[in-house]
């Protein structure tokens, strides 16, 4: 197997494209060659732990409400494509992320990373919930089949949170500046949301690679 890691951010919409469009590739290659891991990237590192109001947040970070809605318009159009219904308008904060880091470290552990990470995405994004809540990470968990009770119980410590803050900077120590980004056997690197037709050809060429050195 080849390793391929992914850097991202669960509340990042490039990253929940980027994550649609390669397994979209996938589905095509159930042969592909690749192990898959789930690496933490904080796009706010310094936001408050309970988060923010979303329009307030947008409006800071773009300059502007004109400008957030240019943005979030090519957004859209670029999820549309990918097949993603995503309801912007149902997302009413953005949530400090190290919380849901660590349910995806954790889901890791029990080889449950690449599900959990789909659930992250699919609550906030379609459903406009607050992925920064523990309450809605503990349910989250649950609906994948982990212990619930088990989450809560470590979200409310501090388990595991200097590991996080630790891998978050090491990923920028690296050169890593947006996600998603895609790491592969810890040598090539793939910026950004790639269409499938660019993850066919890779897995196609590995592929031939390995059958060649066999």
């Amino acid at each position: 197997m080849i390793k391929l890691d992914i850097i991202s951010d669960p509340i990042c919409p490039w990253c929940y494209i980027g994550k649609t469009l390669l397994f979209s590739a996938l589905g095509e290659r159930p042969d592909h060659p690749f192990s898959i891991e789930w690496h933490p990237f904080q796009l706010n590192p310094d936001m408050p732990r309970d988060g923010m109001d979303r329009r307030a947040y947008l409006e800071a970070k773009f300059g502007g409400k004109e400008k957030a809605i240019a943005v979030y318009s090519n957004i859209a159009v670029a999820a549309e494509a990918a097949g993603l219904q995503i309801d912007f308008a149902a997302i009413q904060r953005t949530p400090n992320t190290l919380d849901a880091h660590r349910l995806i470290h954790w889901a890791g552990l029990e080889k449950r990373q690449t599900e959990v990470v789909h659930a992250l995405f699919e609550a906030y994004f379609s459903d406009g919930r607050d992925i920064g809540n523990r309450d809605v990470l503990a349910d989250i968990a649950d609906s994948i089949g982990l212990d619930a009770a088990a989450i809560r119980r470590l979200l409310a410590g501090e388990a595991d949170v200097e590991d996080i803050r630790a891998r978050d900077a090491n990923a920028r120590e690296r050169g890593v500046t947006g996600v998603p980004t895609f790491v592969i056997a810890n040598q090539h690197v793939v910026p950004g949301a790639q269409q499938p037709e660019l993850w066919l050809k890779l897995v196609d060429e590995i592929s031939e690679q390995i059958g060649t050195a066999r």
